[in-house]
């Protein structure tokens, strides 16, 4: 019999407003599910949704894709109601997407406690979560949760996923000697199209075409992308695409872009479905994200499959992106070099365009023949399998 791997994460399809966690799952559910039998445990609602999907059945098993999804109402998500679940859904591993989101990832430990299913092991991945960035925001909150986790015993055994080298010391130092077992497993990327989209050249002289494409909350910094804009001197045309996650921040965005000069135009737009993205990126020069920590960055391996250079910050696992001339990653202290370079895409020639969108296609498409991310999901599972839970 196939391995069963019980998945717990916030949102799933159809949802998409989450971002990198949902795509993480479900590029692993595509590439594995012919060796491991996934159950995933998630919300009856997208992100910021107050009524649930109109198409989905809440409370029960689902055949979704190559996964089985039981979407939860609200009554569900309570440790009595995650505890009935883990009591009749036969399973061999937990596998938790969040540290700090308590409903999918402390409480399904506790009620595998409550259970007294000790046994069974338990794969977390904090997807970023503990990056410097993201722990300054709402750190007041962040500090004694962790601290909590900590002197509870709910994190004693754990398996911890880190996607790079980077973010398993981030994980280390602010978990400190608990966090005694950590395996990098690099995020699986979707699989580009055989062909790139299509991609209409920016005459000289027109705006250059810049795309902003996340969750509109202090974590993908926003207003530091508007910043650095109030500093460029050339004509841009900037496109803001994602649901807003905070109000209070979307105000404090508008507000930024009520004071751009005229030569800086921005554009409004909801969210992005999966499907659209790659075509979306095709579209524009450049994509602009200067996020305060990313532990894979899905969105930027789109831009990248899309033959869109990036320009992002140094604070996630894409970096030396110079060297390979395909975009840039500068620290977060540095606005101005970050307007410099978008004038320079400016003066760009369109045939000088056209080549940097061809080398960044040709590095795209390098980085997913010698992908070894699927094999690294596998040996992680195997691993927690094989050894036994010491919680």
């Amino acid at each position: 019999m196939r391995p069963v791997v019980l998945i717990f994460i916030a949102h799933y399809l159809p949802g998409f407003k989450i971002g990198g966690p949902l795509r993480s799952i479900a590029n692993l559910i595509d590439h594995l599910s012919g060796e491991f039998d996934f159950f995933v445990f998630t919300s009856d609602r997208d992100l910021g949704d107050v009524r649930p999907y109109p198409d989905v059945i809440a409370d029960c098993w689902t055949q979704v894709g190559g996964a089985k999804v039981y979407y939860a109402s609200p009554k569900m998500k309570t440790l009595s109601g995650i505890a009935k679940v883990l009591k009749r859904t036969p399973h061999d591993l937990l596998y938790i997407n969040s540290f700090f989101s308590f409903q999918n990832s402390m409480l399904p430990v506790l009620a595998l406690r409550h259970v007294r299913r000790s046994s069974v092991p338990v794969v977390i991945a904090p997807r970023g979560e503990f990056s410097r960035g993201a722990l300054a925001l709402k750190a007041w909150k962040k500090r004694p949760y962790t601290a909590i986790a900590k002197m509870s015993g709910l994190l004693r055994g754990l398996m911890w996923q880190a996607s790079t080298e980077y973010e398993a010391e981030d994980i280390r130092a602010a978990v400190g000697p608990t966090a005694k077992k950590i395996a990098i497993a690099r995020n699986l990327a979707t699989r580009l199209p055989v062909v790139p989209p299509d991609h209409s050249p920016r005459a000289l002289g027109e705006p250059l075409r810049l795309v902003f494409l996340s969750r509109i909350s202090p974590k993908k910094n926003l207003d530091f992308a508007l910043r650095v804009l109030a500093r460029v001197r050339k004509p841009v045309n900037f496109r803001i695409y994602g649901p807003p996650e905070d109000l209070a921040y979307l105000n404090e965005c508008k507000v930024l872009v009520e004071a751009l000069a005229a030569h800086i135009t921005v554009e409004w737009h909801d969210a992005v479905a999966p499907e659209c993205v790659s075509t979306v990126m095709a579209q524009h020069d450049l994509f602009f994200f200067p996020t305060k920590g990313e532990n894979f960055g899905h969105v930027i391996a789109e831009a990248l499959g899309a033959g869109t250079p990036v320009l992002i910050s140094d604070t996630t696992p894409w970096r030396g992106l110079a060297v390979e001339g395909v975009g840039n990653d500068f620290p977060l202290a540095d606005a101005d070099a970050f307007a410099s370079r978008i004038e320079e895409l400016v003066e760009l020639s369109p045939q000088e365009a056209l080549n940097l969108r061809a080398r960044v296609s040709k590095y795209a498409r390098s980085l997913q023949d010698r992908d070894e991310s699927v094999e690294s999901h596998r040996n992680l599972f195997h691993q927690s399998l094989a050894g036994p839970a010491s919680h």
